[in-house]
């Protein structure tokens, strides 16, 4: 297994995976995958949904070997909790 190297700048990075899960993965995940992790391609958009980042990103570098991938928990501001609450509204 080869090593993988970021291409971008932590910031630009951060802004291009925030960009697509917003504009394009969220609409078509949050519904039936809250709580799940999504990893991003960054330079595609291609994104898998699986339980653990592991998975997720395993499954994204199957169908792109050479992705750049961005990790969100669906529905949430964190992937792992350290205090921090869900998006979803309190009933």
């Amino acid at each position: 297994m080869s090593v993988r190297h970021p291409r971008y700048e932590k910031e630009e990075f951060a802004r291009r995976g925030d960009r697509l899960y917003e504009s394009q993965v969220r609409s078509k995940v949050e519904a039936d995958h809250y709580g799940r992790i999504v990893a991003i391609d960054i330079e595609t958009g291609a994104f898998e949904v699986a339980d653990d980042i592991l998975s997720a990103t395993g499954k994204l570098f199957k169908r792109l070997p050479d992705a750049q991938p961005w990790i969100v928990r669906i529905g949430h501001r964190a992937v792992h909790r350290f205090g921090a609450r869900s998006l979803r509204e309190s009933v």
